[in-house]
């Protein structure tokens, strides 16, 4: 199968470069180009244009940092809207609000191509293993034709019904993240505060009902002040404002989640936005940067 691949981030490289070692022809395209030679030395064919790549490619898959990104890459002057048509696909898989998805949607669609988002849950290290969840919704067709890239790419998929229901799913699953994320680092704080050694703290909590994979995971980076990003809080602090959002279309009262965000805007205003989203434990802390910070 040959597919386009648009945007080389973190998560679009690893996500580009497992398509390549399990047998995909790829045609990858960066807004700086000169990111594409990695890929190339591995098999990667580079297009000059989003239109390029999807004049080129039946299946274009897309890997953005934002709704604004998602758009340009469409509607702009060589996007995808310029070669887009009927037989081809294109599935983003970018973290967008609803609005911003459906508004690809239709414009695909009334070009004749078809139209998937499918956001992923999971940040580097499951995108570099192929162990990524994918929540996507919009043209089954296109979902169960594009299942064999997706199961390259992720551990499991799901098909959500409507447009916008992908784009949902994962604006909750990244607020339910970062609260999570704030809480943790709350406590880290305490502990330290408290007399008592932080280790120890994620010691008991990975034995107890609130163990989870990312306390084990970010726990003990974010005690020697590491923040490799993984996900930077960048994109996690515009994940919560969209889930916010979201709260407020639909009345729902999202306190805990509010003040979350309220941390992760105190953090990029510390210049921490492209640490990874861990690194909100430093505005926890009260401090501007820690370690590797």
């Amino acid at each position: 199968m040959e597919v386009g691949f648009l945007g080389l981030g973190i998560m679009g490289k690893a996500m580009a470069r497992n398509l390549l070692r399990n047998g995909f022809r790829v045609t990858v395209w960066n807004r700086t180009l000169s990111k594409c030679q990695e890929l190339v030395s591995e098999g990667a064919s580079v297009g000059e244009t989003p239109a390029s790549v999807v004049k080129k490619c039946k299946y274009t898959i897309a890997m953005l940092s934002d709704p604004s990104a998602a758009l340009s890459v469409v509607f702009d002057k060589d996007g995808v809207l310029e070669e887009i048509s009927s037989g081809k696909g294109y599935i983003d898989m970018s973290t967008v609000d609803a609005d911003t998805s459906s508004k690809i949607s239709e414009a695909i669609t009334k070009k004749g191509g078809y139209f998937l988002e499918a956001p992923v849950s999971g940040s580097k290290k499951p995108a570099e293993d192929g162990q990524l969840v994918i929540l996507a919704a919009g043209g089954k067709e296109l979902y169960e034709e594009i299942t064999p890239a997706f199961n390259v790419l992720g551990k499991k998929s799901f098909f959500l019904g409507e447009v916008g229901n992908g784009a949902k799913m994962k604006l909750v699953v990244n607020m339910i993240m970062g609260s999570m994320m704030n809480a943790l680092s709350e406590g880290l704080c305490l502990a330290d505060k408290s007399g008592l050694n932080p280790q120890t703290l994620l010691d008991v909590l990975d034995l107890g009902g609130v163990a989870n994979p990312m306390f084990k995971l970010k726990g003990p980076a974010m005690i020697k002040g590491s923040y490799a990003p993984a996900f930077p809080l960048k994109h996690q602090q515009k994940d919560m404002r969209l889930a916010l959002a979201l709260g407020d279309e639909h009345a729902v009262s999202m306190p805990v989640a509010a003040t979350a965000n309220e941390a992760f805007k105190k953090a990029r205003g510390l210049g921490l936005g492209d640490h990874d989203f861990s690194a909100v434990f430093e505005a926890v802390k009260g401090k501007g940067s820690s370690g590797d910070a």
